[in-house]
C-alpha cells in the first residue's frame, strides 16, 4: 500500500485529511488491495452492493448487459476515483450492473459499513469521509445526467457531435483523447458500432472533426 499514497492523497473521498491520518483511516476501514487482469470481472451483477473500490492503477468500466447480450458501457472509471460507491451508499441488495477491469489493474475495495458508521475509535475524520462522500456522489449523479443528455439525442451524429463537444469543453480545447476504443465508444452511446464508424467518416469528410485512433480535433 505504500507505494500508492501519492495516489491516495488525490483521492476526493480523503480530501483534507491529514496525512499522517491516513495509514491508520485505510486500516479502519478494513481495505483490501486487489489485483485483477484486463477483462475480469471485479462485480457481478446480482452481487450484494455492501462495498466499493478506488483505482489504484489501470482503469475499469461499469457495464449493463441485457437479457440477448448487449452490452452498454455506462462509465469508465481512471486512476484516483472510486466506483460502486452510489450502490453501496443506496444500500442496494443487488447490483444491477457489473464492474469490469478494462486494463490490467490495481483496485483498493473498501466495506461501506465500516465507513458509514463510527468505529469503537470514535475516529475524528469519520465525518470527513462522510461529508466527501455526499459531494462525489453528487458529482457522479451530474456525469450520469450528461451522459443522459448525450444518448437521448436523436441520431447518432448528434450523439457523436454533443460527446465530442463535451470532451472538448473538458480539455479545454478542440484537440482531445477519449477514453474509449470504437467498439466502448459504440457501448456508451448506445449505438452500432458500424453506424458509428460511418458517421464519423462522414463528418471527418465534411470537415467537422479529424481523428486518428482515440485522439479527435474538432474543427
Amino acid at each position: 500500500m505504500k507505494n500508492y499514497l501519492e495516489i491516495l492523497r488525490t483521492v476526493e473521498l480523503f480530501k483534507g485529511i491529514e496525512e499522517s491520518d491516513l495509514r491508520s483511516l485505510l486500516s479502519c476501514l478494513g481495505t483490501k488491495k486487489i489485483h485483477f487482469k484486463k477483462g475480469e470481472t471485479v462485480f457481478f451483477s446480482g452481487e450484494n452492493a455492501d462495498r466499493f473500490g478506488i483505482v489504484l492503477a489501470g482503469q475499469i468500466q461499469i457495464v449493463q448487459d441485457d437479457y440477448y447480450g448487449n452490452r452498454s458501457i455506462l462509465s469508465q472509471i481512471s486512476v484516483g476515483n472510486l466506483f460502486g460507491e452510489s450502490f453501496a451508499c443506496a444500500n442496494v441488495k443487488a447490483l444491477p450492473v457489473s464492474v469490469i477491469a478494462a486494463t490490467e489493474s490495481e483496485l483498493l475495495l473498501i466495506d461501506y459499513g465500516k465507513l458509514a458508521i463510527p468505529c469503537a475509535k470514535a475516529c475524528a475524520f469519520h465525518s470527513k469521509l462522510i461529508q466527501n462522500m455526499l459531494r462525489i456522489v453528487s458529482m457522479k449523479n451530474i456525469a450520469l445526467t450528461q451522459k443522459i443528455e448525450f444518448t437521448s439525442k436523436r441520431t447518432t451524429r448528434e450523439k457523436l457531435l454533443a460527446y465530442l463537444s463535451a470532451e472538448a469543453n473538458k480539455a479545454k480545447s478542440n484537440h482531445f483523447s477519449i477514453p474509449f476504443n470504437r467498439q466502448e465508444l459504440a457501448d456508451y452511446l448506445s449505438v452500432e458500432r458500424s453506424a458509428m464508424s460511418a458517421e464519423l467518416s462522414k463528418l471527418r469528410n465534411d470537415k467537422v472533426i479529424l481523428f486518428q485512433k482515440n485522439h479527435f480535433t474538432l474543427l
